[in-house]
C-alpha cells in the first residue's frame, strides 16, 4: 500500500509541474519578478508592451527561446538605449511561462 501511495504521490507532483501555467499564475510571477514595473501588456512604460514584443517576434522560429535568452542575460539596443536588467535568478520553468504569455499577447 505504501508503494502505491508513493507512485501517486509521485505522479500527482509530475502532474503539477508538467501542467502548463495559468494565465493567474503568469500574472502572479510578472508581478513577484516585477516584470510590471517597465512593462505593461498593452502600451509602453520604460520597456516595450508585450503587444509589441509579441508583435515583433510573431511568426519567427526559435522565438521564444531567443526571447527567454534575452530576458536572462538582459539587453540593450534592440527597443531603445535604456538596458533591460539581466534577470537571471528567475527559474526556467517560470521563464518560460512568462515568455511563452508574452508572445501570445495580441
Amino acid at each position: 500500500m505504501k508503494k502505491l501511495v508513493s507512485a501517486l504521490v509521485i505522479g500527482g507532483v509530475a502532474a503539477v509541474v508538467a501542467a502548463p501555467a495559468s494565465a493567474q499564475n503568469v500574472d502572479e510571477m510578472l508581478k513577484k519578478y516585477a516584470c510590471l514595473s517597465c512593462h505593461a501588456v498593452d502600451k509602453k512604460l520604460v520597456g516595450p508592451s508585450y503587444k509589441d514584443v509579441a508583435a515583433k517576434y510573431r511568426g519567427q522560429a526559435g522565438a521564444e527561446k531567443s526571447l527567454a535568452e534575452k530576458v536572462k542575460k538582459g539587453g540593450q539596443g534592440v527597443w531603445g538605449p535604456i538596458p533591460m536588467p539581466p534577470n537571471a535568478s528567475v527559474p526556467d520553468g517560470d521563464l518560460n511561462a512568462m515568455v511563452k504569455y508574452v508572445l501570445s499577447v495580441k
